[in-house]
């Protein structure tokens, strides 16, 4: 046979087997289903005849009770029907009468009242004797039951009525003698009564008894249980005292046979356990033999997966060697995998320069205290050109849920850390640009500012030369002439150093520097200009001198520009003089150094004040737009912030906040 033959014939067994196999399954499913079915119906076809031995036994227990309740009240009607006809033949009837009735309603707890009417209709005896006596009809219906008894010449039974202590009616004998009415004994029975007296409590645990009328409200009821269900119940007409009223008794649900329910539940759970077994067993069979087929699909997918990306991926063991790398991470470290792999630290791809660094890096995450957000490095491709790169170490957990390793991405930032340093250079160079743009606009006034000095010299120098001439001086005369001269020429110096270290080109210098000195020099190289607008300065320094970190010119560039602008504002001729005022405060709020730059112009509208900030917006026809970005930039560059409020005087303030050097 060929080896293709072969395999096919390999093939198709498992095939045939599982056929077979799942065939086999099914019958077994199918018998246990069918058994389950059938130990239902068995316990249906008990449960069945479980309730009709119940209706049965219930039936015959009414018919008994039905019974006790008649013969009851014959022997009431009886004993009644007796004392009629003994109280015309005594002498002393009352006597009689209460004797007689005292007797009944100690054994009769259903009789609640016992009365004595004659032929007037008037009461002539009640026993127990309270007024009103206990008779619920109305007058017409009371003569209609009399006259019925009366014309009948036997015990009638008047209809049921209702009292607040439950459902009563009444029963009516004639009293005759020698054929003349001489009246009639009536007895007033309560149904409660009746069923406490009556129902045994054997009785009464089994079933709830409820006497209704013809309507079908309860007159009285009897119950040993609360709040049980009921399942069947059995109603029978009571007659005496009739009127359509019913005996109706409802059978609670009983517990059942316990070990015949017990039995059956373990009969069905342990065919459910079989069944479930054999669907577990029909799954695992289906998932192994598609098992392999998922492994080689999946590691298909995971291998195409991973060469698709564009991260590089490393894992290593816990001990710090390489057990797998992607090849995003080959082609970014210029390593092939069989060079990388069981490779331990130091790794091929460090640079020498970051050697001390990323050995750090490496023990901090062997350590479990690998950075969340990450961290940035410089590695050395085969070739020895370096790249930057974004590292993130998470720990590799195996299938047990134990760590088995590192697993680490890489992300290769060199081009954007270029474009960034590309971004920094050009906003030094703006930066530059606009210390250079400002002191153009304050050369003028810089100009007039130096002029003193320089012309205050040559006046000492001039009138120094006349007295050497004439040849009449005193060293004291030349001494005081040429201190004087030294002074302004050191003037002079001082405004052309300050606009020599304010334009000059450089790169930002972080370091110590006193915020007030600033704040000095900023002033001084803006005042003349102040001068000419007519715009006092003044100066607030409500907090110590405060050490901060950064560069000084940058800081100092951000105040004059913030003041120029002040100035700026104050400077229209119609503002009153007492309001061109300039305030620079310095402050301290908890951590921060804060600076306010107070004017009192006329204010920033709301929809300038939204783009107040906006590159390239500018209110002024020849602005760029750039001034106060710039600034903002600068700030933000030492940690800081700058933002605009109201004055509430009137004008604009700016605020800087810096953070200062903790001791």
């Amino acid at each position: 046979m060929p080896f293709d033959d072969k395999l096919m014939s390999g093939s198709v067994r498992p095939l045939v087997a599982l056929k077979w196999s799942n065939w086999y399954l099914i019958a077994l499913k199918l018998a246990i289903g069918l058994l389950l079915v059938l130990l239902m119906v068995l316990f249906w076809v008990l449960r069945q005849n479980e309730m009709e031995e119940q209706r049965s036994t219930l039936i015959a227990d009414v018919l008994w009770l039905e019974q006790s309740i008649n013969f009851h009240l014959e022997g009431s009607s009886e004993n009644f029907e007796q004392l009629a006809l003994d109280l015309p033949k005594e002498r002393d009837k009352h006597v009689l009468f209460r004797l007689r009735a005292e007797y009944m309603l100690k054994n009769n707890p259903d009789i609640v009242q016992i009365l004595w009417i004659s032929a007037a209709g008037t009461v002539r005896e009640a026993v127990p004797a309270r007024a009103p006596s206990l008779l619920g009809t109305d007058e017409a219906t009371f003569q209609q039951n009399v006259e019925m008894a009366r014309k009948l010449g036997k015990t009638v039974y008047s209809d049921d009525y209702s009292t607040p202590d439950g459902g009563q009616f009444e029963l009516y004998s004639p009293i005759f003698d020698d054929g003349h009415y001489q009246g009639v004994l009536i007895g007033v029975f309560s149904f409660n009564n009746l069923l406490k007296n009556i129902v045994p409590w054997w009785f009464a645990e089994k079933y709830q008894v409820r006497i209704l009328d013809g309507g079908g409200n309860v007159l009285a009821s009897k119950s040993k249980v609360s709040n049980a269900e009921t399942t069947i119940n059995y109603a029978i007409p009571l007659d005496p005292p009739g009127f359509g009223m019913v005996l109706r008794v409802d059978a609670y649900r009983s517990s059942g046979n316990f070990a015949q329910n017990l039995l059956t539940a373990l009969v069905i759970a342990l065919a459910a356990a079989v069944l479930f077994s054999l669907w577990v067993m029909r799954g695992h069979i289906r998932r192994r033999i598609a098992a392999e087929q998922a492994q080689r699909s999946e590691h298909a997918f995971r291998k195409a997966m991973e060469d698709s990306l564009t991260v590089g991926m490393r894992a290593r063991d816990l001990t710090g060697k390489v057990t797998y790398v992607n090849p995003a991470f080959c082609q970014m470290v210029g390593f092939s995998e069989s060079e990388l792999l069981d490779v331990g630290p130091p790794m091929p791809y460090w640079a020498p320069e970051e050697m001390e660094r990323a050995q750090a890096i490496n023990d901090a995450v062997i350590g479990g205290r690998a950075s969340r957000e990450g961290f940035e490095i410089r590695l050395m491709r085969k070739d020895g050109t370096r790249l930057d790169a974004l590292i993130y170490e998470a720990p590799l957990i195996g299938p047990e849920g134990k760590q088995t390793g590192w697993m680490a991405s890489f992300v290769d930032v060199t081009a954007r850390k270029r474009v960034e340093e590309l971004a920094r250079q050009q906003q030094e160079k703006l930066q530059a640009t606009s210390r250079l743009v400002t002191m153009g606009e304050l050369a003028s006034t810089l100009a007039h500012e130096l002029n003193q000095p320089l012309a205050a010299i040559t006046s000492y120098t001039t009138g120094c030369l006349n007295k050497l001439e004439s040849g009449i001086f005193s060293p004291d005369e030349l001494h005081a002439a040429l201190t004087k001269l030294g002074v302004q020429a050191q003037r002079a110096g001082r405004i052309i150093r300050r606009v020599h270290d304010f334009v000059r080109k450089s790169e930002p210098k972080v370091a110590p520097y006193d915020l007030i000195e600033v704040i000095d020099d900023s002033i001084g190289l803006i005042e003349p200009g102040a001068k000419l607008a007519h715009v006092r300065i003044e100066r607030e320094i409500l907090a110590a001198p405060p050490q901060l970190m950064g560069d000084r010119v940058m800081i100092e560039q951000v105040l004059l520009n913030l003041m120029r602008n002040a100035i700026e504002a104050m400077s229209a001729p119609s503002l009153p003089s007492a309001r061109r005022c300039l305030t620079v405060r310095l402050c301290r709020v908890e951590d921060q150094a804060e600076i306010h730059v107070i004017d009192r112009g006329p204010g920033i509208p709301q929809d300038v004040l939204e783009k107040l900030f906006t590159p390239f917006f500018s209110t002024k026809a020849d602005g760029m737009g750039m001034g106060l970005n710039i600034c903002r930039s600068i700030i933000e560059f030492h940690r800081g912030r700058l933002w605009v409020e109201e004055n509430p005087e009137g004008g604009t303030v700016l605020v800087i906040s810096l953070p200062v050097i903790q001791p």
